[in-house]
């Protein structure tokens, strides 16, 4: 069974391929991370993935039916997505952003919901604050709190549903990046499907149980942290040397030591000698 599944999927911009024949699905209770280097696909794929975005050609299914088919308001009932960049132009309060994720719900449900992703987040303390008062990284938490209020809110109704986050720890601190892994893992623990694009290796590592790595709008690789997440395969991808590391745990660490095909032994620059 799958939550969410995209056969054969390709999409283009003029002549640009932005995905090639991509495969992906997502079972419940499962967590995924995508990841690999700057325009390899990952945002496009979890924007197809979230119906925002047709493919040229291929399929995706939500749920057993055609992605295509949901109306944009019981969609939001089976799926929520917090895109990478949010732009708020309204003096909207902190609590009034999060209760959005209620729809037109109202009342004590609705009020429950909110109270528990504000203390999710850490926020409690700002609910009463303009949003545009907040630092950027406080901003992204109370867009995550919405996103949580919409999911447990569809999931009353349909049932676990799907979480698609586009670099969703970008503005965080450690803590709330220690934060974000806790909560996404809470929630597949209660079966939601969760997909992440991220940019950090190592807290993808951490955060998924597959790692899938895009390269050139194709999934190069995909699995457990543990065999993808390699020195060979992350040279070949991201075109710099990387040396991947075992925890005590077995979660993998990634070191970067220097870009392997862009930088080649010779003569240090001249303003390095400068002064000599």
């Amino acid at each position: 069974m799958t939550v969410i599944e995209a056969t054969g999927v390709t999409v283009r911009a003029g002549r640009a391929t932005l995905l090639d024949g991509v495969d992906l699905a997502v079972a419940p209770g499962e967590t995924v991370a995508i990841v690999g280097p700057n325009g390899a696909g990952k945002s496009t794929l979890l924007r197809v993935l979230s119906g925002d975005l047709r493919p040229a050609a291929g399929d995706v299914r939500l749920k057993g039916a055609a992605l295509g088919s949901y109306p944009p308001k019981r969609l939001a009932g089976h799926r929520a997505v917090l895109s990478q960049s949010i732009s708020v132009a309204f003096p909207f309060t902190v609590d009034e952003i999060v209760r959005m994720g209620a729809g037109d719900g109202h009342g004590p449900h609705a009020d429950a919901l909110v109270e528990a992703a504000l203390a999710e987040v850490d926020l409690l303390a700002c609910r009463d604050r303009l949003i545009t008062t907040l630092s950027g990284g406080e901003q992204h938490r109370a867009h995550f709190a919405r996103v949580l209020v919409q999911l447990a809110r569809g999931e009353a109704d349909n049932g676990p549903g799907l979480l698609l986050l586009d670099e969703p720890t970008a503005a965080l601190d450690l803590r709330h990046q220690i934060d974000f892994v806790t909560l996404t893992r809470a929630r597949a623990k209660a079966g939601t499907a969760v997909v992440a694009v991220l940019h950090d290796l190592n807290l993808a590592a951490s955060f998924a149980d597959r790692v899938v790595v895009m390269h050139r709008a194709r999934i190069a690789a995909a699995g457990p942290a543990q065999s993808v997440i390699t020195g060979e395969m992350l040279s070949r991808v991201f075109d710099v040397e990387l040396a991947a590391c075992g925890l005590p745990v077995g979660t993998p660490c990634v070191l970067p030591h220097m870009i392997t095909s862009r930088v080649r032994p010779g003569p240090p620059p001249a303003w390095t000698r400068a002064g000599r």
